[in-house]
């Protein structure tokens, strides 16, 4: 898995964080009441990449954490171990087979308008143009459309289960199709507070900007 991916599953997940309101027949507003709710959540989660012919050619499997404000966590488990974790305003990226961190600061400079998302401080509505998408299988999907042309990503489905997170897709400006489907989902569950707590293991490379 390359660092766009890393980018992009960060930044698809704390998208999904801000904002308020609530109508039970219209998917946008459970996506809404949803992350108006959402203090905590812990999920598994499986991520695949689609290639231009839209075959899968890459699967992992991992655990999921996040506190708000600005803590999170993304353990890949298999088939690689790999970490990611955010907290004060710095990303850790721990890839176990190279043995390398490399630490970013979460700011304007990494995922463009995405990132901004990340303070709290500016909704969806006003950064991205949201569509409700129907239902598909059990879920119901709503696009999000960037409004703004610098912004890393073409567009970003988020579907629903029952007013739950379940999925997730991205088609970032890369040519990167990515698909996320979470599972076990538990919101506003206590976690410790040494899940968001990183320290590089003996003896492998930090780089830091």
């Amino acid at each position: 898995m390359n660092k766009v991916n890393f980018f992009s599953v960060i930044f698809l997940t704390f998208l999904c964080f801000n904002s308020a309101g609530y109508a039970a027949d219209q998917p946008v507003k459970q996506l809404q009441a949803f992350l108006k709710a959402s203090r905590s959540l812990t999920a598994d989660f499986k991520q695949v990449l689609i290639n231009e012919a839209g075959d899968p050619y890459q699967t992992s499997y991992g655990v999921f954490y996040l506190q708000r404000p600005g803590k999170f966590r993304w353990d890949y488990l298999k088939p690689f171990q790999q970490q990611i974790m955010s907290k004060s305003g710095k990303v850790w990226f721990y890839d176990t087979d190279l043995e390398q961190v490399t630490i970013k600061k979460l700011d304007e400079s990494i995922g463009s308008t995405p990132a901004l998302l990340l303070s709290g401080d500016i909704s969806l509505e006003n950064n991205f143009i949201m569509e409700n998408q129907g239902v598909d299988g059990d879920l119901q999907w709503i696009k999000l459309l960037p409004k703004s042309q610098e912004s890393s990503f073409k567009y970003i489905l988020i579907g629903l289960n029952k007013g739950l997170l379940a999925g997730m897709e991205l088609n970032d400006n890369f040519g990167q199709l990515t698909r996320i489907y979470f599972s076990n989902v538990l919101l506003n569950p206590p976690i410790k507070p040494t899940i968001f707590e990183f320290q590089a293991p003996k003896g492998v490379d930090v780089f830091s900007d």
